[in-house]
C-alpha cells in the first residue's frame, strides 16, 4: 500500500478486535512512525507507551467509561509535555496530532484498525489521568490520547465525507454563489 492509499483507505474503528495478539516489532514499526512525525522547533513534546500485556490492558479498561476499544489486543497511549518553543508558543497539540496521524497510517498500512480517542479520556472526568497512574506517567507528562490496535472482527464502516468541491478551492474562498472571488 502506498502512503496515498494508506490515507484513503485509514477508517475509524470502533467495533470489536480478533483476539490476534499485536507482534512486538509491529508495535515498535508503529511506534517509531509516531517519534518521525514533525514536531514545532524541535522540542519533540510526544511521547508514546505501547500496551501489550494483557493485565495492564485490562486495568486501563477499568477506568475508560464508556468503555472503548476493550477487545483490542494492544493500545498506543499517546503523552505530551507542554514545553515552549518561542514566542511562548507551544506546539505540543499539533506534535501529538502528527505523531497520532503517522501511527494511524502505519496501522492502516499493516492491516490494523484503529480509532483516535481524545476527548473521551481528557474530558472533565480526567481519565487520562487515572491511566497515567496505572502507566506510571511522571508529573509533567499528559496522557492525551488512547489508540487501540488490533485486527477488526467486522468491515470498516467509513464515514460520509463532503465532496471536494464543499471544502476544497484554488486561489480563494468561494463567494455566496458558489463561484471564486475574483482577484484583481
Amino acid at each position: 500500500m502506498n502512503t496515498i492509499q494508506a490515507i484513503h483507505s485509514r477508517h475509524s474503528y470502533r467495533g470489536k478486535y480478533k483476539k490476534t495478539p499485536v507482534p512486538r516489532e509491529d508495535l515498535i514499526r508503529i511506534l517509531q512512525a509516531g517519534l518521525a512525525a514533525p514536531s514545532g522547533c524541535n522540542k519533540q513534546t510526544t511521547s508514546l507507551i505501547a500496551v501489550d500485556d494483557p493485565l495492564v490492558l485490562e486495568r486501563l479498561h477499568s477506568v475508560i467509561q464508556p468503555p472503548v476499544g476493550e477487545t483490542a489486543p494492544a493500545a498506543i497511549c499517546v503523552l505530551t509535555r507542554r514545553i515552549f518553543a518561542y514566542r511562548d508558543k507551544c506546539f505540543a497539540i499539533q506534535d501529538y496530532s502528527a505523531a497520532i496521524q503517522n501511527m494511524l497510517l502505519a496501522m492502516t498500512d499493516m492491516g490494523y484498525q484503529s480509532c483516535w480517542y481524545e476527548g473521551h479520556i481528557t474530558d472533565d472526568d480526567r481519565i487520562c489521568d487515572r491511566m497515567a497512574e496505572i502507566l506510571n506517567v511522571p508529573d509533567g507528562y499528559e496522557v492525551v490520547c488512547f489508540l487501540p490496535v488490533g485486527i477488526a472482527e467486522s468491515a470498516t464502516n467509513p464515514a460520509k465525507k463532503k465532496s471536494f468541491e464543499e471544502r476544497a478551492w484554488f486561489n480563494s474562498f468561494p463567494c455566496k454563489t458558489g463561484d471564486p472571488v475574483e482577484n484583481s
